[in-house]
């Protein structure tokens, strides 16, 4: 009996259980129709490679550099989007790049912190500073704010030479580094292993770049012929004696000029010296010349008339020298008319004086 009322309950159950599961399938079958029938939304935010960036030339655009890890980059999402629906009010162009897909444009643009946005006007680019908000960046469009930011020339321009060069560097790393997330994560090499092999590959490659240099070198550089060599082997000679001889010149120059201005300090030492000299004979002068004249005062009070005698005689009678003594000199000396007045003079004083004594 027990068998028997099991029986039909499991089977109930196992019933209700399979029309549970086809009411599902058709509430399914239902909703799908109606979810295909919305369309997906589409973004109006062109992504931007190194094969169309070109594009940002002409026109006015704004990008956005952004990584997918980045929560900053992920919380302006939404703004960026619903600044992108309004391009075609605002007239202008909207676009974004993905740094890790696309590591060289990222060093084109030299871009070092995330989020990074410019704008671009016919080619000039600009860096945008301010929030990624849409009102801003509304702004930032409507008023022409981009007008007072100075614009990226020169080697900063994304278009130079110097930044396809950084594109190319930039570019090279992006693919080591999915080279080593391959050996590392896919193959599971050990990071130390990647990294002895990029050395390796580095200096392997450097040195057969140095080798194909040296090839090509030698492939466009022609070689003299021997007598040229040698002519110009003897002209290098000539010009090291000529300049050797320059040398020795200017050397013996500088020895004569340096012997001249010796001779010139000593000649003015001497003049010095002398100059000195001269002032200290004038200074004894000045101070003998008070006490001489004081001394022929007092013998010209003394013997007035030898005096008078001595002078007639001439210079070369001291004052010392007697009346006797004086005739004598005037004697010696050659005669002459001066000579002559003089002995006259004397005779005739010698005459008075001796008609004074026998009247006394």
């Amino acid at each position: 009996m027990a068998g028997g009322r099991r029986g039909p309950l499991l089977t109930a159950l196992l019933a209700a259980w399979v029309a549970a599961a086809a009411a599902a399938e058709a509430a399914e079958g239902e909703a799908r129709p109606e979810q295909a029938a919305l369309p997906e939304e589409r973004s109006l935010v062109l992504p931007m490679t190194a094969s169309n960036w070109t594009l940002v030339m002409e026109g006015e655009w704004m990008l956005k550099f952004y990584a997918p890890w980045c929560p900053s980059c992920q919380q302006t999402d939404s703004e960026w989007e619903m600044f992108a629906k309004n391009g075609e009010i605002l007239q202008i162009s909207v676009g974004k790049v993905d740094v890790i897909q696309e590591p060289g444009l990222s060093g084109r643009f030299f871009v070092t912190t995330l989020p990074a946005f410019f704008h671009a006007k016919d080619g000039i680019f600009r860096r945008y500073r301010g929030p990624g908000v849409y009102e801003d960046l509304q702004n930032y469009i409507l008023e022409k704010k981009w007008q007072s930011v100075e614009p990226l020339t020169g080697w900063k321009s994304p278009s130079s030479l110097t930044m396809s060069g950084m594109a190319g560097l930039f570019s090279i790393s992006g693919k080591i580094w999915h080279l080593h997330n391959y050996f590392t994560v896919t193959l599971g090499v050990p990071a130390w292993c990647s990294y002895v092999f990029f050395v390796v590959a580095t200096l392997i490659f450097g040195l057969l770049m140095g080798l194909v240099l040296v090839v090509i070198s030698e492939c466009f550089s022609m070689p003299l012929p021997r007598h040229l060599s040698e002519h110009s082997g003897q002209t290098l000679r000539s010009e090291e004696a000529h300049a050797a001889e320059q040398l020795q010149d200017a050397e013996e120059e500088k020895e004569d000029s340096n012997e001249e201005e010796n001779k010139d300090s000593l000649v003015d030492e001497e003049e010095e010296k002398e100059e000195l000299g001269d002032e200290d004979e004038a200074e004894e002068e000045e101070e003998d010349g008070p006490a001489a004249g004081a001394d022929e005062e007092r013998s010209a009070a003394q013997d007035p008339a030898p005096r008078e005698a001595r002078e007639d005689l001439g210079p070369d009678v001291g004052p010392d020298v007697g009346p006797d003594e004086a005739l004598d000199a005037a004697s010696e000396q050659p005669p002459s008319t001066d000579a002559e007045v003089a002995e006259d003079t004397l005779r005739q004083r010698r005459s008075q004086h001796a008609d004074k004594g026998p009247s006394a």
